[in-house]
């Protein structure tokens, strides 16, 4: 398995792990599927918010992407990630590849901090987040509201260190 940063001909596999996702409903308040046109979007940045992949065998069996954080100029060195593996990829220690790969990348871009929203219930992704050295940093409640259901979600952050 490799990582790599991810390319628009990478989109067709990306929209589809990201569908499992959001199909799932234990990852995203998101309910409409993607398509690969909608990540290729991702790739029209100047590289400020970089899109991973984990490839093996030829084949994306996840990725891991930096977004936003908030408009206002003080929080540039913020950034939201987001982090999903195909299902049959999940629970061989890829995530941590490739979320350990996505901290490098934000670190050389000059970010110091990451951040998510976790659904509580998603026990894997906040393991995945302690064994990368995020912290939870509270709850936000009713945050939103996925299939008519108010759910939470668990704020996690990482500080990045300048030395990375």
């Amino acid at each position: 398995m490799t990582v790599r940063e991810g390319r628009p001909e990478d989109a067709d596999a990306i929209a589809s792990i990201y569908n499992q996702g959001i199909a799932e409903r234990g990852a995203t308040f998101e309910t409409e599927l993607r398509t690969p046109s909608d990540i290729v979007n991702r790739f029209t940045d100047d590289g400020q918010y970089p899109t991973l992949v984990a490839v093996e065998h030829g084949l994306v069996i996840g990725w891991a992407g930096l977004s936003t954080y908030r408009a206002r100029a003080c929080y540039a060195g913020i950034a939201e990630f987001s982090i999903y593996l195909d299902r049959d990829a999940r629970g061989r220690g890829i995530g941590r590849e490739l979320l350990d790969a996505l901290i490098a990348a934000a670190a050389a871009r000059g970010y110091w901090k990451l951040v998510s929203r976790i659904f509580p219930f998603n026990a894997a992704s906040r393991a995945l987040c302690r064994s990368c050295g995020f912290r939870e940093v509270g709850v936000y409640e009713k945050h939103g509201r996925l299939d008519g259901q108010w759910l939470d979600v668990v704020i996690v952050e990482r500080l990045i260190d300048e030395n990375l």
